[in-house]
């Protein structure tokens, strides 16, 4: 399994043709081993799947092989103090390589359910071309793991996604007489201020503090000379289970009125939050298989960001899908690294958990 994680790191799969390289060098694995693996594609991106077992119950395991780009160094893994390095080692060809090596091992006849390996190429760009496809053909579950590296923990819950692109508009005058003028730079800088105050930013859960609020980017003015007429300014808001999307689209365009401040506003790019909770049964067996393998008891934790989990929990109302991997650090920066006996302890787990009853 670690020979096969090497492997993989080795295949510089940080573009459309090595993803789609380290995917079918993945089939080709899969097949040598005698599993029956279906290559789809759309949009030129390749994905596989490969079913094995049974009954009413569909289990899902998700991996991707596509990384963000890395140094040429970084393809080229090694082994130190206990670690695998290597552009990809944590993000996430480590679980693709357990699930891969706990996929040949399940054995088809103590299944009481399905087990359905989805492997893709295109999660780090955005997942619309391969996992979503794959849940738009009817690829989905009653319970689905991502294997990105969570450190073993549980991520059982993400916030949803909420991209709010703001216009404020000024009235433009010379720069020598600003008082002549509305600066529209100076309107969208009092909005932001008195944004930290809404309601919805003052919210907490068992799992999260806050929602997060990024501002990652602003657009106005050209010139010195001239009063600003127009400030773009977008926000990228994760906001958390339970909190409802239109009602802090509602807030962000009342506050605008209330500050007296002429804004125009378009609500996009929406991902609802995941909200599986504890009490979920598959939840009750990953925590019973972790103990059993690590004799450690599971944590259960709250992602602040977005995976291929969102397209599977699209189907079943937000609940049931989860990121669960590997230990490692750095991640989609120079030192990234898996810790070996995490990945097989991993891998033990989720043959565990698909032979639970």
């Amino acid at each position: 399994m670690i020979d096969l994680l090497k492997d993989l790191i080795k295949i510089k799969s940080d573009d459309q043709e090595g993803a789609n390289q380290a995917l079918l060098f993945c089939a080709d694995w899969l097949k040598e081993k005698g599993e029956t693996v279906t290559i789809h594609e759309n949009n030129g991106f390749k994905m596989l799947t490969a079913i094995k077992g049974a009954g009413e119950e569909t289990l899902i395991w998700n991996g991707h092989v596509d990384v963000v780009p890395g140094h040429e160094e970084q393809f080229t893994p090694f082994e130190e103090l206990g670690r695998l390095y290597g552009r990809g080692a944590a993000d996430m060809k480590a679980g693709v390589a357990a699930m891969m090596q706990a996929f040949i091992e399940l054995d088809a006849s103590a299944l009481e359910k399905t087990v359905q390996l989805h492997i893709v190429t295109d999660e780090e760009i955005g997942g619309r071309n391969t996992s979503k496809w794959l849940v738009d053909q009817g690829y989905h579950g009653d319970f689905v793991i991502c294997g990105e590296p969570t450190g073993l923990k549980v991520g059982l819950q993400s916030k949803g996604i909420l991209r709010m692109d703001l216009t404020f508009k000024g009235k433009p005058a010379h720069g020598s007489r600003p008082w002549e003028g509305i600066n529209a730079i100076e309107s969208a800088m009092k909005y932001h201020m008195a944004m930290s105050e809404l309601p919805f930013r003052k919210e907490s859960t068992e799992y999260y503090e806050q929602p997060s609020v990024n501002l990652p980017i602003i657009k106005a003015g050209d010139r010195y000379n001239v009063v600003p007429e127009i400030c773009h300014m977008s926000y990228d808001i994760r906001f958390m289970p339970g909190q409802d999307k239109d009602e802090i689209v509602r807030q962000m365009a009342e506050l605008a009125d209330t500050l007296n401040v002429d804004m125009e506003y378009k609500a996009s790019g929406s991902t609802p939050a995941l909200t599986t909770t504890q009490e979920n049964p598959y939840i009750q067996m990953l925590q019973k298989a972790i103990k059993n393998v690590t004799d450690q008891e599971a944590i259960l934790f709250g992602q602040h960001g977005a995976a291929d989990t969102r397209y599977y929990a699209e189907v079943t109302g937000g609940e049931g899908a989860i990121e669960f991997g590997p230990s490692g650090d750095d991640w989609h920066g120079n030192a990234e690294y898996v810790t070996i006996s995490s990945v097989h302890e991993y891998k033990e787990i989720l043959v565990a958990h698909a032979l639970s009853k």
